[in-house]
């Protein structure tokens, strides 16, 4: 049996990086993870190709190889994978389809032959099983959890590494608390689900092996979900192999109540992860309220942010305009708090019901839903009818994200932001290839943005600034410059 994994394309958003891509001549931020999950649980007999359309086109003999097609996708990939599930279908090869789109989204994919729904370890066994029998079902709904610590190491080796900029890899699903607008727990519980940390050394042990240095994004929902197994297992485990092999830099995802636990920042840092992504979503308490996001409430959350800066953690916010309880005066709140926290990333974006969640349901229920969620961070779209005029919050929102990203607001942020910034002392000892394309990076920035850039005056002040203040801290300057430039083209985009 031939079976080709396929990953839609991603459109240029937010996380897409695709304008700071080419500094380090890369295709893609992030591997398809699940698919190469979904490889490793496929039988050993079968021969399996990967075509990630992010790094490379999908060509007529690919499709002319493969006996069947496995599709994943997340909602931002909604149209690329219609496309892709079309020509599949012109082509007459089966498709099965799997992943946070579909299983949301079923009754969307008419022409998928087979949805194999829910964590793969759980249905994709049973789906290979009527496969081999000769009866294949339509459907194979999710039905329980998986047991990560049977889950097996993500096949690796079908990536070229060359083309991405950072890998990921996976130690726990689920998360302990229930935003109303998230859908998490509706995919993966509310009990964080972890593997052990022996399977963990083993994934990054293969990417070691395989020459991968540098960035490693653990994509849990929130890496803190269960605090005691993580200082006892895992981080422990992480700091003794970085005591023996350095080379990765870890980030991950994580709830705002990391900043009261010092010890286990610490040992973060310790195990080497330099970047955490927190869901802040908005200072306003009355929105907190309205979405359930009650861990969040009550806390000064401008001292949360910079412990964790302190700590040796860059925080990147993840933000939400569009509740119910936002008025007029929330974008310059926001603002405010952005700015004056030095979050350098923030993902700001319009509210929006994703299928499967209790805002979902509410707004359904409420006659509030017009369309799809387009899962686009920045794109200035919501399927949430809002309390506030939808066009005077599409206009203050796009008029938010250009104040933020534009040149002088943002390398204001970079100061405030290595201002109270630990650099953590790194014992990496970096490939001359890896440095050859930091200096490659730094002599296009130093024409794109220096010279032809709109930002050059920013980016001249920020560099001298720099040597002079944070010297240890040029390389890192120099990256969330690259960044500020995707940020604001992405930003200029977006309608409003």
């Amino acid at each position: 049996m031939h079976a080709l994994l396929a990953y839609p394309e991603f459109p240029d958003t937010f996380w897409s990086f695709k304008h700071a891509l080419g500094f380090i001549r890369k295709s893609a931020a992030h591997p398809p993870l699940g698919l190469l999950t979904v490889a490793a649980l496929l039988p050993p007999a079968w021969e399996v190709r990967l075509v990630d359309m992010n790094v490379r086109q999908l060509g007529d003999d690919d499709l002319a190889w493969a006996d069947v097609v496995f599709v994943s996708a997340m909602g931002i990939q909604r149209e690329s994978a219609r496309l892709l599930i079309a020509r599949c279908r012109q082509h007459g090869v089966r498709v099965v389809a799997g992943g946070p789109l579909f299983t949301a989204e079923p009754d969307q994919f008419p022409d998928v032959d087979h949805l194999v729904l829910g964590e793969a370890e759980v249905s994709l066994p049973r789906f290979l099983a009527d496969l081999d029998g000769g009866h294949p079902r339509h459907v194979y709904p999710a039905t329980e959890y998986a047991d990560l610590r049977t889950s097996p190491s993500p096949k690796w080796q079908l990536l070229d590494l060359e083309r991405y900029g950072t890998m990921s890899i996976q130690y726990s699903r689920g998360c302990p608390f229930d935003c109303e607008f998230c859908d998490i727990t509706a995919l993966f519980g509310r009990r964080p689900r972890t593997k052990s940390s022996r399977q963990i050394l083993d994934e990054l042990d293969t990417l070691y092996e395989l020459g991968w240095r540098g960035g490693v994004f653990f994509v849990d929902d929130n890496l803190i979900g269960n605090k005691s197994r993580l200082k006892s297992d895992l981080l422990p485990a992480l700091i003794e192999r970085r005591q023996r092999k350095p080379g990765f830099e870890f980030n991950t995802q994580v709830s705002i109540n990391l900043a009261d636990d010092a010890p286990l920042m610490s040992m973060l840092v310790a195990a080497g992860f330099d970047m955490v992504f927190v869901g802040i979503e908005t200072p306003n308490e009355e929105s907190l309220v309205e979405c359930s996001k009650r861990h969040n409430l009550g806390r000064d959350m401008k001292s949360d942010v910079r412990r964790m800066q302190r700590a040796g953690l860059q925080v990147q916010g993840g933000f939400i305009v569009g509740f119910d309880s936002d008025t007029s005066s929330t974008f310059e709140r926001l603002s405010e708090f952005i700015q004056s926290t030095g979050i350098v990333t923030a993902m700001v974006g319009l509210l929006q019901a994703i299928p499967g969640t209790r805002l979902y349901e509410r707004l359904k229920r409420a006659g509030r839903l017009v369309e799809q969620a387009s899962g686009y961070s920045v794109d200035g779209t919501t399927n949430v009818v809002p309390v506030m005029d939808l066009a005077l919050l599409r206009a203050r929102y796009a008029k938010l994200l250009r104040r933020l990203y534009s040149p002088k607001s943002y390398y204001q942020r970079i100061r405030t932001f290595l201002r109270s910034y630990e650099m953590p002392k790194l014992r990496i000892r970096w490939s001359l290839r890896y440095q050859l394309r930091q200096w490659r990076a730094f002599v296009l920035a130093a024409c794109r943005l220096g010279i032809a850039g709109k930002e050059r005056v920013e980016y001249w002040k920020l560099l001298l600034w720099t040597v002079l203040r944070r010297p240890r801290a040029f390389s890192l300057a120099v990256t969330l410059a690259i960044y500020g430039y995707h940020f604001r083209l992405t930003s200029e985009a977006t309608p409003g």
